[in-house]
């Protein structure tokens, strides 16, 4: 999933970045097209006007462009005159030339066939054309499109990298609470195991054993205790990071009362595995704790002893007071720690 947000920032951004490129680039091209056209327009202008044909002549601009002109008399007559950049000895093109010219309905354009621009002016008695070369312009654009196209492509593909980097960090936060949750599931279900296997213990006591009218009420009155346990559990799951809050409230547990919950609930599993528990418990053993989270403990630390033990072994839980703490420890004859996973013990589950 972070993968595939990851992609999708990139290819928006780089949609995003593509379309600014495109704005950008197709201004460009555009307004140089209408620069350039409008220089051709100019020089074909003055050439009507005032019979300069040259560039770089005295009275002209650097930027002016060589031009002819052709003049069309009502009774059909053609005069051509305009700069020695063009050759007028085949009559038969320059005939085609202006009449293409005169079909056209705009008076001002590009032959294409011919690369020329025109400017076409209508008078009483003539119609004047006059001609430039516009290879040059076409020229111009052509290399403005690679130009701009070997650039665009190069900004993308920088604009790429850092995109792709960008995103990575972007999603970062959203990894991390992609991997909280994954973990938020997984201890929940962690969580939620002990009470739901004591009420299935307890549960499988009752169906498969006679039992005494009190007894039977003992075990009855334990499942329900589970169940207030489970509802607790579920609703501190909601609130997992409690520990960091600055409104935490412990709560004063007696050890010897809480391992003794774990004994009755765990006494009939290890009679079927056939381990013995036993224990040596210090008097007033209390500690600031949650009263479920130290039931957690030790229920997880005696089943283990007891799953992961040997027919006939035994689990020996230890509570003691030292000069300022309470410890307590869980010694069993199981197959003990693997060493690869020594180092996980302290790992939250």
């Amino acid at each position: 999933m972070i993968k595939r947000l990851r992609w999708k920032m990139v290819g928006i951004n780089m949609a995003i970045v593509t379309a600014v490129l495109l704005t950008v680039f197709a201004s460009v091209f555009f307004i140089s097209r209408a620069g350039l056209a409008r220089e051709s327009t100019l020089a074909l202008e003055e050439a009507l006007q005032t019979g300069t044909y040259d560039p770089l002549t005295p009275g002209q601009a650097a930027g002016s462009r060589p031009c002819f002109v052709a003049v069309v008399y009502d009774g059909g007559t053609v005069r051509v005159s305009g700069s020695s950049y063009y050759r007028f000895d085949d009559e038969q093109t320059l005939l085609a030339i202006i009449q293409d010219c005169l079909d056209q309905t705009d008076d001002e354009g590009v032959l294409r066939d011919y690369q020329l621009r025109y400017l076409r002016v209508q008078t009483p008695l003539t119609t004047r054309i006059a001609f430039t070369d516009s290879s040059g312009e076409q020229s111009t654009l052509r290399q403005l499109l690679r130009s701009s196209l070997l650039l665009g492509l190069g900004a993308l593909a920088v604009l790429f990298g850092f995109s792709y980097l960008l995103s990575g960090l972007a999603v970062r936060p959203v990894e991390r609470a992609w991997n909280e949750q994954q973990r938020f599931v997984s201890d929940a279900s962690h969580e939620l195991k002990t009470p739901l296997a004591s009420i299935k213990l307890l549960s499988d006591s009752i169906l498969q054993n006679e039992m005494d009218a009190d007894t039977m009420r003992e075990f009855v009155s334990d499942i329900g205790s589970e169940a207030d346990r489970l509802t607790r559990m579920t609703q501190k799951l909601l609130t997992l990071n409690r520990a960091e809050s600055a409104e935490v409230q412990h709560e004063i547990v007696d050890l010897s009362v809480t391992l003794s919950s774990v004994f009755r609930m765990l006494v009939p599993l290890a009679d079927k595995a056939q381990i013995k528990l036993t224990a040596k418990v210090d008097r007033d053993c209390t500690i600031l704790a949650f009263e479920d989270d130290a039931y957690q403990i030790i229920f997880n630390l005696v089943e283990n002893g007891i799953k992961y033990n040997r027919p006939g072994g035994k689990v020996h839980v230890t509570v003691e007071h030292t000069a300022e703490d309470v410890v307590f420890s869980v010694q069993d004859t199981g197959v003990g720690i693997p060493d690869d996973a020594k180092e996980h013990i302290f790992e939250r589950f």
